[in-house]
């Protein structure tokens, strides 16, 4: 057995990473609990440690993911996959090559590409941001006059905005669906339910359980086949013609998904990460997961300095 510990790193302590903790001491699995927020990279880590990187915002998680994967450190998720779901033009790409069905988009470079691509698509359509989460800087254009203004108020916002990445709108009966693959394995998933076009549970969404059927499972599988990713939260909307996948997140919070499921996402997580200690790291930054526990002491809280 590995002599490695789980590192959970963090810039603010949500509810997932202290639950996360929980379900390590509950296992008597090695978790220390490390506030990056302050920390300067690349420094001396422990041989044999493997990273679960949670911090906060994306770019500082990849960052982070980046600096430990180039000292030879095994992170969950690697940068690779941080990178890809990070980024809706790469993530939307990698499904279309994958032949997974998704709403219709388009991306355009300018103000005027991005009105072609609104009247391609066909109105409503919605303007998301590149890169993003928790339902941010979205915005439901109905009809070209605006459309215009949106467009004309993102090319004012600074370069990240001006690449438009324009999703068709899908009708979705006040819900869409989050599921969760942990190691490969689709593990459960929830109907998040809002009077809001914009249904995320950090906007007060409601949560209820959807089954995990052959046909839903079956997509998640194909989506881990595209995407490789160790934990993987996959947004989908779930309409006549079949489900559709809309986001995939590699650092999604959990908190509200547990209970209406059943399922012990935090423990299953750990559980993974403790598997992965016995495992050499990949130079490439694509880690296939594995699914053993292991036996270890329990977690500790510290500042990574």
């Amino acid at each position: 057995m590995s002599n490695g510990s789980i590192r959970l790193l963090f810039t603010r302590l949500r509810t997932e990473e202290k639950i996360l903790a929980e379900a390590a001491e509950k296992r008597g699995l090695p978790l220390a609990i490390e506030n990056v927020r302050d920390a300067v990279f690349p420094q001396r880590q422990k041989s044999g440690d493997i990273f679960l990187c949670r911090c906060i915002g994306h770019h500082q998680n990849l960052a982070v993911a980046r600096m430990l994967e180039r000292s030879g450190f095994r992170t969950v998720n690697s940068s690779r996959v941080m990178e890809l779901c990070g980024d809706k033009v790469a993530t939307s790409s990698v499904l279309h090559e994958a032949g997974i069905p998704q709403p219709g988009y388009r991306v355009a470079l300018s103000r005027e590409g991005a009105l072609r691509a609104a009247a391609e698509l066909g109105y409503p359509v919605v303007f998301k941001p590149a890169t993003g989460s928790w339902g941010r800087l979205l915005a439901k254009a109905q009809d070209m006059e605006t459309a215009e203004a949106i467009a004309e108020h993102k090319e004012h916002l600074g370069p990240q905005h001006q690449i438009f990445y324009i999703q068709q709108w899908v009708e979705k009966d006040g819900f869409d669906i989050r599921a969760f693959i942990i190691g490969g394995e689709p593990v459960c998933a929830i109907r998040r339910y809002s009077g809001h076009w914009i249904t995320n549970t950090a906007r007060g969404g409601s949560v209820k359980v959807h089954p995990l059927d052959t046909e839903l499972e079956n997509l998640l599988l194909r989506v881990y086949d595209a995407i490789q990713g160790d934990f993987l939260a996959v947004d989908l909307f779930f309409t006549k013609g079949g489900y559709l996948v809309n986001e995939i997140n590699d650092g999604a919070e959990f908190r509200n998904s547990i209970t209406p499921t059943g399922e012990d996402i935090p423990g299953r997580v750990v559980e993974l990460c403790a598997s992965l200690l016995k495992r050499k790291p990949s130079k490439t930054g694509r880690n296939k997961p594995a699914c053993k526990i292991a036996e270890h002491r329990g977690p500790e809280v510290t500042n990574l300095h």
